[in-house]
């Protein structure tokens, strides 16, 4: 294997860890000069699109929602991140790893996310700084 394809293998790898499929919109929120650009270079792989901004006025599939510690309210950051959002998209919160600058803790996370109405579905190492977690809205039983 060439070091290009072996990279483009990795690259794809990051973005399938959080799984992510051909031709989903994916968001970018928080982006800033700290965020992982091998993740970032994987969504785009996989998905086939490039990253939309915080800008974009349309649906979305999934959010990448790139949150340290001090940017702010959390709970306020994972509302706005739910309004692009189709009906079973999600969020992937990301952070930096534990011990790194900005790191957020796991409990804040997960009081922010149930005062949102999210559930916690996962989390995985997104990237090697940044931690992952998956957010979703409960399904509604009708």
């Amino acid at each position: 294997m060439s070091a290009t394809a072996g990279q483009a293998q990795s690259e794809r790898s990051l973005a399938e860890r959080l799984g992510l499929k051909p031709g989903q919109v994916v968001q970018e929120i928080g982006f800033d000069d700290d965020v992982d650009e091998e993740l970032r270079s994987s969504v785009e792989a996989v998905t086939g699109n490039e990253l939309v901004d915080e800008d974009y006025e349309d649906v979305v599939d999934v959010v990448l929602l790139w949150w340290r510690e001090e940017d702010g309210d959390l709970f306020d950051g994972l509302a706005d991140a739910m309004v692009p959002l189709t009906g079973g998209g999600h969020i992937w919160l990301l952070t930096p790893k534990a011990g790194r600058d900005g790191h957020v803790e796991p409990s804040d996370i997960g009081e922010a996310a149930q005062t949102a109405g999210l559930a916690q579905t996962s989390s995985v190492s997104a990237a090697r700084e940044w931690s992952g977690t998956r957010l979703v809205a409960p399904k509604v039983h009708k």
